[in-house]
């Protein structure tokens, strides 16, 4: 069982930075791909960025790559989200999740635990 819990969210403005953060309880943490997805009012749910377990590999949405980075910290049982050149367009409740099977994807319902969502909010 895996528990998650984010942190980090709120107001900036465009071009601004955030830094998100996962902070995660579950003895195997270290072996579960982590993803990070999120949800503006209206719409569904979409994939943002995705981390292996050997921290070997990421992969990104192509509406935040170059502007995201995730990484994660197996010592502090931690998942990062570093988000740069923030747009209105990137406001959202941001949901960190854990899945149980190897390879990262892109799909939320094959992540098994999910946190209960941070907002960010950018402002033009």
């Amino acid at each position: 069982q895996v528990q998650l819990v984010e942190s980090g969210g709120g107001l900036v403005q465009a071009g601004g930075s955030l830094r998100l953060s996962c902070a995660a309880s579950g003895r195997t943490f270290s072996s579960y791909p982590m993803g990070w997805f999120r949800q503006a009012p209206g719409k569904e749910r979409e994939f943002v960025a995705a981390i292996s377990w050997s921290v070997g590999n990421t992969h990104y949405a192509d509406s935040v790559k170059g502007r995201f980075t995730i990484s994660r910290d197996n010592a502090k049982n931690a998942v990062y989200l570093q988000m740069n050149s923030l747009k209105p367009e990137d406001t959202a409740v941001y949901y960190c999740a854990a899945r149980r099977f190897r390879g990262l994807s892109e799909i939320d319902r094959e992540y098994n635990y999910w946190g209960q969502g941070t907002q960010v909010t950018v402002s033009s």
